[in-house]
């Protein structure tokens, strides 16, 4: 679990952006996706040499295999199998497209694939189509049954602006019935496309917090949240179970968590854009634990503005990557997050376009 990690020394969760290539246009895409594969991505050796510096980080390390499409590279199940050779935990957040076949599904397993992300933005197929692409709801239950048909663990992601968030009670009972083991709900960070959609207001946001924590203990399947760390500062508040709550929750942009883009560079997280380093210069560990920038932002006594001098900032520090899209600084505070510290009297955070158009509560 999370809370044995000594997230000084090792990620809990390593990304990887084998590509940028899909063939999808997604309406909140933080990469910007693209058809082409880019000249630039790392090769197949470097990819190896990649994996092979991660098992430095320790046994069973939680390897994430990104896009873009990862599908679009001939190499995937090459890859895959080379990390799991090293004891790495091989997962993969395959795009829903005609690819995404029941054979290309199995041969992923086979190749040692522990689980499979897909995205369901919808509970229903216009919905869903509206805001991924044509025909893509179609192909993410196809490769749904097909996982299960393979005994694969399931997890599906959802992202949360406006015009999604009415949604979430219906795409909540999908992946009951998809036989998901994981809900993963991620908070739009305005990066890539994404800057063109709404988010929610930090009112709504805690009510969608509130609502999750009851999803989570009504439901089998697990419920986490992504860029939206203050869920465990509302899970504390309404229960006082710390240890709980930072199990439910547990890592943050540079904290627990590293991501390598397609041509190297490595950034705390993909909806962080800001490079600490090549991966085809410095190996991959070295990074994380040394570099400046992953170093601050496992410093949250020294965050700025309300995030800093919040109470609950070691177990929740605020999303770094909504504050690095919204004041250039990753150690500035959530705009997301309406709590304000008793005694706070410093600036709040400037809240992003789109924040304050309200939506009714996402409850049944």
């Amino acid at each position: 679990m999370f809370d044995d990690f000594d997230v000084d020394r090792r990620p809990f969760v390593l990304i990887w952006e084998v590509t940028q290539a899909c063939g999808l246009a997604c309406r909140h895409c933080r990469a910007d996706a693209k058809p082409e594969r880019h000249p630039d991505e790392l090769t197949t050796a470097e990819g190896k040499r990649l994996l092979d510096d991660a098992a430095e980080f320790g046994d069973g390390q939680l390897v994430v295999l990104s896009g873009g499409d990862p599908l679009a590279r001939e190499d995937l199940t090459e890859l895959i199998s080379h990390g799991d050779d090293l004891g790495h935990r091989m997962t993969l957040t395959p795009s829903g497209t005609a690819s995404l076949t029941p054979d290309r599904v199995e041969a992923l397993a086979e190749a040692g694939v522990q689980r499979m992300a897909v995205s369901l933005d919808g509970a229903t197929r216009e919905s869903h189509d509206r805001f991924r692409g044509e025909r893509s709801f179609g192909d993410t239950v196809t490769a749904v049954r097909a996982a299960r048909e393979d005994g694969l663990p399931l997890q599906i992601n959802t992202t949360v602006c406006a015009e999604t968030v009415e949604e979430l009670p219906a795409i909540r009972d999908r992946v009951r019935d998809l036989g998901a083991v994981l809900w993963s709900v991620f908070f739009l960070v305005p990066v890539g496309r994404g800057r063109i959609l709404d988010p929610i207001s930090p009112e709504r946001a805690e009510a969608v917090m509130e609502w999750l924590h009851d999803v989570a203990e009504a439901e089998r399947f697990g419920v986490k949240t992504t860029e939206a760390p203050f869920y465990r500062r509302v899970g504390l508040q309404r229960d006082g179970d710390d240890a709980g709550v930072r199990r439910r929750g547990g890592i943050t942009a540079g904290r627990g968590f590293a991501f390598v883009s397609h041509t190297g560079e490595t950034y705390p997280s993909g909806f962080l854009p800001k490079s600490a380093g090549n991966v085809r210069d410095r190996s991959v560990v070295d990074i994380y634990r040394n570099s400046g920038l992953f170093e601050s932002l496992r410093e949250p006594d020294q965050f700025a503005g309300k995030c800093g001098a919040c109470e609950f900032r070691r177990v929740c520090g605020g999303s770094r990557s909504r504050a690095f899209a919204a004041t250039g600084d990753p150690t500035g505070s959530d705009p997301l997050c309406p709590y304000v510290p008793e005694g706070f009297d410093g600036k709040l955070p400037t809240r992003l376009e789109g924040e304050s158009r309200g939506v009714t509560d996402a409850a049944d």
